[in-house]
């Protein structure tokens, strides 16, 4: 796998049905996703195409098909995205993300036992 390219929000979608079920044409691409977004083909096209120049995925063609598939794996991705994140809007700093998100969302008990158990564990 390559270097991560920075990926938009509407290319994520296209990305995780890639990671799941890969190489896909673009019509099946258009179906999956008009479930949940209003694009037609031509869009979805779009989208390809920025991905494809990015160098997150790329194609084969089979018979009348172009077959899509991610060069890019989805653990690299959201590792970069989330450092790309924590540095544009946290300084960098794991410590002020964390204790922002921990004041502004509700923890259960077990979420928040879960959390002083892996901080513990990163002591050790």
């Amino acid at each position: 796998m390559k270097k991560t390219p920075k990926i938009s929000e509407s290319e994520w979608r296209i990305m995780k049905l890639l990671w799941k079920h890969s190489p896909l044409p673009a019509y099946d691409i258009a179906e999956e996703v008009a479930n949940s977004e209003s694009w037609d083909i031509r869009t979805v096209k779009t989208f390809l195409s920025r991905l494809v120049k990015k160098g997150a995925i790329s194609y084969r063609k089979y018979k009348n098909l172009y077959l899509y598939f991610p060069l890019v794996s989805e653990e690299s991705t959201k590792l970069a995205q989330s450092e790309n994140f924590l540095n544009q809007v946290f300084d960098g700093s794991l410590e002020e993300m964390f204790v922002h998100f921990a004041k502004s969302k509700k923890l259960s008990e077990s979420r928040l036992a879960e959390l002083r158990r892996i901080a513990e564990e990163m002591e050790d």
